[in-house]
């Protein structure tokens, strides 16, 4: 009774303080910024031997380069390329206001993106300002795997390589797995760096790691990308990975997609399906996607 009242106690008093990292995990580019600071600082102090300022430099370049990646990227996925903004989809009156809008937006894009690249190309070209930077290759290494996984431009990119791999281990789910493993190699890449300064740095700055980079954000992967990931698991681990020989006895082709399986679920009513195929069935319906039987493994997810 009395550890009951007490652990509600530190719950009352610990709230404002929840909301408020839920509050600070919400705004995704000041906590992404923040995290990529705090791991770029101790990397300094691991792999450079008079780390001035170099995270900053080094922070300000991986940006320079997402900036561009993103503009080409936008401009390869761009579908209209007409300057004018009509009334309607189908209209051909030009609204003035939004076409000149969307012309100044437009140029004022691409102005940026020469101006930056040819900034910083004159500050590689004439290397001035950069006389203290001096990154090593296994720290530019590091740090730009570390800004890859954390940067939002590339974050998005992960599970569409994750889907050209074709792993059948991750049974379609790649957009639910792909936000766990980037969250869970940046949790351990900053715990690997803390554990390598523990003896020799300010605990100052390993505890604002600690609690930024590894709390928070293992805070965040379990209330949001690994609670997603385990309901997509939940719907499929009533039904259990059908064998090589299975599949073969029983004709190699998915009932729902048509396509040949390698892998496959196998349901108590001995029909087997693509795990996604059968997970997807079960978010519409708890039958059989084949001959329509009730499983009654659907009814005891949702309660």
């Amino acid at each position: 009774m009395v550890w009951r009242r007490l652990a509600a106690f530190f719950a009352r008093i610990y709230d404002p303080v929840d909301r408020a990292e839920i509050l600070f995990l919400k705004m995704k580019n000041i906590s992404m910024m923040m995290n990529q600071i705090l791991f770029l600082t101790l990397a300094d102090r691991v792999f450079i031997s008079e780390p001035k300022m170099t995270c900053l430099y080094t922070l300000m370049f991986y940006n320079v380069i997402t900036y561009a990646i993103s503009y080409v990227k936008e401009l390869i996925e761009k579908e209209d390329w007409s300057p004018y903004v009509t009334l309607t989809e189908r209209s051909k009156i030009k609204h003035l206001a939004m076409s000149a809008t969307k012309i100044v937006f437009e140029w004022t894009k691409a102005v940026t993106f020469i101006v930056t690249l040819t900034f910083m190309l004159l500050v590689f070209g004439l290397e001035q300002g950069l006389e203290h930077y001096k990154p090593s290759t296994i720290y530019t290494t590091v740090t730009w795997i570390y800004y890859l996984a954390t940067e939002k431009v590339f974050v998005e990119m992960f599970p569409s390589i994750l889907k050209f791999l074709r792993l059948e281990i991750f049974e379609n789910l790649e957009d639910f797995y792909a936000p766990v493993i980037l969250k869970s190699f940046t949790i351990s890449a900053t715990a690997l760096l803390v554990l390598i300064l523990s003896p020799r740095a300010s605990w100052k700055s390993l505890l604002a790691a600690i609690y930024l980079n590894i709390y928070l954000s293992l805070k965040d992967l379990l209330r949001i990308s690994g609670a997603a990931l385990k309901l997509e698991r939940r719907i499929l681990s009533p039904y259990r990975r059908a064998t090589p020989e299975e599949i073969k006895q029983f004709d190699d082709v998915c009932p729902v997609c048509l396509c040949n399986m390698t892998r496959a679920r196998i349901t108590p009513c001995s029909h087997l399906f693509h795990a996604d195929c059968l997970r997807q069935c079960l978010k519409t319906s708890d039958a059989c996607p084949m001959c329509k039987r009730e499983l009654k493994f659907q009814t005891a997810l949702v309660e």
